[in-house]
């Protein structure tokens, strides 16, 4: 994917992150982007503290794809993926990932919020214990402040 392209898709994530915080969710997105990097495949935002934009996206991709394909396909989103997040895109086959900010920077904004209690362990580390290789680009920096700035106060206010 182009850097332009990435950049479209993690904005467009980050208005689906917005309605799962227009909806009363936590503000995450994610996409399923086609291996042209370009066609949307699925989009989900947040639906509750087990049920992530990520991990529900995985689970229906699997569901929906054969593996072959999902292999090279993209998962977006807006916030690195979290380990469960990462382990169900892991298992659901899917060849990519593209995130907007770190998890570190979502520790950042919630603190310790019961609703959102972060892992320290990142994405790269949850894949690198595989057997199959997931790529992994992000932080992505031409629009971190964006993903971040979804988050502002929201954490504070809840």
């Amino acid at each position: 994917m182009s850097p332009e392209q990435q950049i479209a898709a993690l904005r467009r994530a980050d208005a689906v992150a917005r309605r799962a915080m227009a909806m009363g969710r936590h503000p995450f997105g994610a996409l399923l982007l086609a291996p042209d990097g370009e066609t949307v495949l699925a989009e989900q935002g947040n639906i509750d503290t087990v049920n992530h934009a990520e991990s529900t996206l995985a689970r229906t991709a699997a569901a929906n794809y054969p593996g072959e394909y999902l292999a090279r396909c993209t998962l977006v989103t807006t916030f690195e993926p979290c380990a469960m997040c990462a382990g169900t895109i892991y298992w659901a086959g899917i060849g990519r990932v593209l995130y907007g900010a770190e998890e570190t920077e979502l520790l950042a904004l919630t603190n310790d919020h019961p609703e959102n209690p972060t892992l320290s362990l990142p994405c790269r580390d949850v894949f690198a214990r595989g057997q199959r290789a997931v790529e992994v680009v992000g932080p992505v920096a031409a629009v971190r402040a964006e993903m971040v700035a979804t988050h502002q106060g929201f954490w504070q206010a809840r």
